[in-house]
C-alpha cells in the first residue's frame, strides 16, 4: 500500500471531511476554527458557494484547454478583469499554477528583459522551493538544504525587520537601504542588476511589514539604475492585509506584481502581471506550460473576483483586521513570552520570545498545538518558527474573532505559565 511521503510534515493532526465557511469539520464531525486559510489560499472561504457553482458549470463546459494552443472564455474574461484591480500600467498576464512558478517567471522576464544576470532579494523572503525560487528564498535555511548548488546571481540585502534588529523602523529602514548601496559597491553593480525581487510583508519570514520609507528607497533606485521592482503579492495581495494589493500600504510603483494563493480561493493559479511593453522584452516563446490558466481555475478566480468586490471583503479585512491585531496585542501586552505582535490586515504575528530576548520555538510550537487541540488551527513562521500565524478567509466575521481570541488568550495563558 502507497503512503504519502514521510517528509510531509503536518501542522496539526486534523483529518478534514469538509469545510464552509472559515471551518473545517474532521472525519469525527468536530468543528475546526481555520486561521490558516491553507496557508493564505481560501480567501472567500471553504467552498463559497459561488465559487462552487462557477468552478462546476466550467467542468461540465470544459476542463482543461492548454493555453498555448487554444484560448478559452474563462482565461480571457480574467485576465480582462483583473486589468481593473492590477496596479495602473501592468496590462499584461502570464498565467501558471503556483507561487514559485510565477518567482520563476518573473525572474526569466526580468533577466531577458534587461539583459542583466543579477537579482537581490532582501533577508527573510519567501519565494518558493523550485530550484531557482529557493534560491532567492532566505526565511529558512530548510528551503534549499541539501539541493546545493543553488541557482548563481542571487544577492541578499537586509529587510527592515526592526524587532529581530532591537530598532525602531526608521532605523531598521535607514540600515537596510545603506546596506542596499553597500551592496552595489561589493557584490552586484547596479548595471548588472536586473530586479529587486520583495514581499510588501514578509510571510514565511515572520509577518513582518515592510515601511514606506523602505519601499520608496527601493524605487528611487530601481528607476535610478534601470532595474526592475519585483512586488511578491503572493500571500498579501487580493485583499488579504485590508487594501487589495500589499503594496499600497506604502505608496509604491510596482513594474512587475506576482499573484497566486487568494487569487482562485483553492483552485491552483498564479500569475506574473507587468506592463505590455516590458513583456515584449522578454524572448518570444519564453513563457508558457500545460496546465497555467486552468479553465476551472480561472472560473473560480472570475469568482473569488466577484465576491471579494460584492460582499466587500477587502474592508471587512481591514475590520476584522484591525480587531484581530488589536485583539492579539492585548494577549501579548499581558505575556512576557510575546515580544512583539504586528501585522497588516488579516496577516498577524505574534513572536515568542525567551526573557533574555533569544528565539522562543518551543513556546510557539507549543502554543500553535494548544489552539489546534481547542479547536483553533494556526501556523508558525519566521526563521526559528517561533512566530505563530493567524490567516483566517476574508469572510470571518467579528464573532469569529472574537471566539478566536478567546481560545488564543486561554492557550497562551497555558502554555506560559
Amino acid at each position: 500500500m502507497a503512503q504519502l511521503s514521510p517528509l510531509l510534515k503536518q501542522a496539526t493532526p486534523v483529518v478534514v471531511d469538509h469545510g464552509e465557511g472559515v471551518y473545517l469539520y474532521d472525519v469525527d464531525g468536530r468543528r475546526h476554527l481555520d486561521f490558516t486559510a491553507g496557508i493564505g489560499v481560501t480567501s472567500t472561504g471553504h467552498c463559497h458557494p459561488r465559487v462552487v457553482r462557477a468552478a462546476q458549470e466550467q467542468i461540465g463546459k470544459l476542463i482543461h484547454g492548454q493555453y498555448t494552443t487554444v484560448m478559452h472564455k474563462p482565461l480571457l474574461e480574467l485576465s480582462e478583469r483583473l486589468g481593473d484591480v492590477l496596479p495602473a500600467g501592468l496590462d499584461s498576464l502570464f498565467f501558471a499554477n503556483s507561487g514559485s512558478e510565477a518567482v520563476e517567471g518573473a525572474l526569466r522576464l526580468a533577466r531577458q528583459a534587461t539583459g542583466r544576470p543579477n537579482v537581490v532579494v532582501f533577508q527573510g523572503g519567501f519565494h518558493g522551493r523550485t530550484v531557482a525560487a529557493a534560491s532567492m528564498t532566505t526565511s529558512g535555511t530548510r528551503f534549499g538544504a541539501g539541493i546545493s548548488p543553488l541557482m548563481a546571481g542571487v544577492h541578499v540585502a537586509p529587510f527592515p525587520y526592526a524587532y529581530h534588529y532591537g530598532w525602531d523602523e526608521q532605523t531598521a529602514t535607514r540600515f537596510a537601504l545603506k546596506e542596499l548601496d553597500y551592496l552595489f559597491a561589493t557584490m552586484s553593480a547596479p548595471n548588472e542588476t536586473a530586479a529587486f525581487f520583495v514581499e510588501p510583508m514578509l510571510g514565511e519570514g515572520g509577518y513582518v511589514p515592510a515601511s514606506t520609507e523602505f519601499l520608496a528607497g527601493l524605487r528611487e533606485r530601481a528607476d535610478e539604475h534601470g532595474i526592475l521592482l519585483v512586488l511578491d503579492e503572493i500571500q498579501t495581495g487580493f485583499g488579504r492585509t485590508g487594501r487589495f494589493w500589499g503594496h499600497q500600504h506604502f505608496d509604491v510603483r510596482p513594474d512587475v506584481v506576482l499573484i497566486a494563493k487568494g487569487l482562485a480561493s483553492g483552485f491552483p493559479l498564479s500569475g506574473v502581471a507587468a506592463s505590455r511593453e516590458l513583456m515584449a522584452k522578454a524572448y518570444p516563446g519564453s513563457q508558457g506550460g500545460t496546465y497555467g490558466g486552468n479553465a476551472v481555475a480561472c472560473a473560480a478566480a472570475i469568482a473569488t473576483l466577484d465576491v471579494i468586490q460584492e460582499e466587500g471583503l477587502v474592508d471587512n479585512a481591514a475590520e476584522r483586521g484591525r480587531q484581530l491585531l488589536e485583539g492579539a496585542r492585548a494577549v501579548g501586552e499581558k505575556t512576557a513570552a510575546i515580544g512583539d505582535v504586528r501585522g497588516l490586515g488579516l496577516l498577524v504575528g505574534s513572536e515568542f520570545t525567551t526573557p533574555d530576548g533569544k528565539p522562543d520555538n518551543a513556546t510557539a510550537q507549543a502554543a500553535q498545538k494548544a489552539a489546534a487541540e481547542r479547536g483553533l488551527l494556526l501556523l508558525t513562521c519566521g526563521a526559528y518558527m517561533n512566530v505563530v500565524r493567524m490567516i483566517p478567509p476574508l469572510v470571518v466575521t467579528a464573532e469569529q474573532i472574537d471566539e478566536a481570541l478567546e481560545i488564543w488568550t486561554d492557550v497562551v495563558s497555558s502554555v506560559t505559565k
